[in-house]
């Protein structure tokens, strides 16, 4: 936080008996009421006690909440499942908490339209028990779904292991109902699919980590559920062959390709030895990857698509070594492998991890660069990457001591490339020093424009992402 940015010595007892006015008594924590896991981070960063607690449970009481703290000028901190990667919910001192989580409902399905309605502290999990219920599917699925808030997905515009069939969490989005800084709401809830009536102001708060307003409710998008799901393991000889593999996949088996994921070897047999599990190709190769495909009426033509497509790739040496799943038991088996990525690289020593994307075609080159540049910092770094490899989002974890410069070396090598230093996870605070590799000086002012113009008193998640002038 710059020296600019909204901060008091201690909470105004005028707008705490204001709050305690407006709202209900379990919307309001203070003092010894305020549990610690206010305070928790993912990676075990200092995080201050929060002046209050705000726990609205409809979008009136979060209107009167923040326009409370706007006519106060008391600075806030969007909260939701706390599971985010970049920093933005742990706690300055000065600044109190908008918690998401008595945000809790959730309405019903509307089959008809394929939609439904939830408030943002509802988890992502909960979405797709209920879609699943309904006969249909949501299309974003990510490790942390038992704790992720749909709110805190919008904020991030999060994407997840099937962005390559269903898209970034924005292409689930059909509405939203949004609260600004000074408590007035947003809604666009309509069901309808065409709306044209100038800007789509929700595109402004989607991915904008709640430092223009804070999502409330939404409407979102569901899919028909696949008739059919099958993946298949497989062990590659090279980076490159992985990236032939997948354009194999796409052009045998098109939209229905749903998710193809990749993990280097020191990753792959860590999280095997870190689960308990046998590994299910005990081949030693250079690169494994994760392919699974989802199919309508015609699944049956399509899994013999797929299965056609990966033993053609094995007889033309694209892949060493593959196994299929041949039972639901055995396909959650390997996603199983997947899921375990990012709960493994956080028992390891001296872990950092790039949430970063290049483009597609340029992946294997920048492996091998990275790398390269990395071991010139320290010979004996160990990398652990993981990740999206069909849209390009690599977790690219690698485990040394010279953290910061290694950090500081790979996210300059991935502007070079044309990639982004934050994939899905967001800037928050821990990449604000890098934001200027991504977004040039003419689009991070006009994001300064927004705040201003959304939030001119500052108070909402004040310096995540970006600093405001004086």
């Amino acid at each position: 936080m710059t020296e600019h940015q909204p901060i008091a010595a201690a909470a105004d007892p005028a707008l705490l008996e204001r709050l305690a006015r407006v709202l209900p008594a379990a919307a309001l924590l203070t003092g010894d009421a305020i549990g610690s896991r206010y305070q928790e981070d993912r990676r075990d960063r200092f995080s201050a006690p929060p002046r209050f607690v705000l726990r609205p449970a409809t979008t009136g009481e979060m209107a009167a909440a923040l326009a409370a703290c706007h006519d106060f000028r008391q600075p806030v901190v969007v909260q939701g499942g706390r599971t985010g990667l970049s920093g933005a919910h742990r706690i300055v001192s000065g600044e109190a908490v908008l918690s998401l989580e008595r945000l809790a409902a959730m309405g019903t399905i509307d089959r008809d339209s394929a939609t439904v309605e939830v408030q943002a502290g509802v988890t992502l999990q909960q979405v797709q028990e209920a879609a699943t219920e309904a006969g249909l599917m949501f299309g974003v699925d990510i490790g942390a779904r038992g704790s992720a808030t749909i709110g805190g997905n919008i904020a991030t515009n999060a994407g997840g292991i099937r962005v390559l069939r269903y898209g970034m969490f924005r292409a689930q989005v059909a509405g939203l109902e949004v609260v600004l800084a000074d408590g007035s709401v947003l809604t666009s809830m309509k069901d309808l699919q065409k709306d044209n009536c100038g800007p789509d102001l929700n595109q402004l708060f989607i991915g904008s980590e709640g430092v223009l307003g804070v999502v409330a409710s939404a409407r979102l998008k569901l899919h028909p559920r696949p008739a059919a799901e099958a993946n298949a393991f497989l062990a590659l000889p090279s980076a490159e062959a992985a990236l032939d593999l997948l354009f194999r996949l796409r052009r045998a088996m098109g939209e229905t390709l749903s998710a193809f994921e990749i993990m280097l070897p020191d990753a792959y047999f860590g999280i095997c030895e870190f689960l308990r599990r046998t590994p299910p190709l005990a081949t030693r190769a250079p690169v494994y990857v994760l392919a699974e495909m989802q199919a309508g009426p015609l699944a049956q033509q399509a899994q013999e698509v797929f299965e056609t497509a990966l033993m053609q790739a094995i007889d033309d040496g694209c892949a060493e070594d593959a196994v299929m799943a041949s039972s639901q038991r055995e396909f959650q088996a390997l996603w199983d492998i997947r899921d375990g990525c990012a709960d493994y690289v956080r028992t390891l020593p001296h872990a950092a991890s790039g949430d970063i994307s290049v483009p597609v075609k340029r992946i294997p080159a920048f492996l091998a660069e990275s790398q390269e540049a990395l071991r010139l910092i320290d010979p004996g770094i160990t990398f652990l990457a993981f990740g999206h490899m069909g849209d390009g989002n690599l977790h690219y974890v690698f485990s040394t001591p010279q953290k910061a410069p290694a950090m500081e070396r790979l996210l300059t090598l991935v502007a070079e490339y044309g990639g982004s230093v934050s994939a899905e996870h967001g800037i928050g605070v821990d990449k604000k020093p890098w934001l200027h590799l991504s977004r040039d000086a003419a689009q991070i002012a006009t994001m300064r424009l927004l705040k201003s113009a959304l939030d001119p008193r500052g108070i909402l998640n004040p310096g995540r992402i970006f600093d405001m002038p004086a």
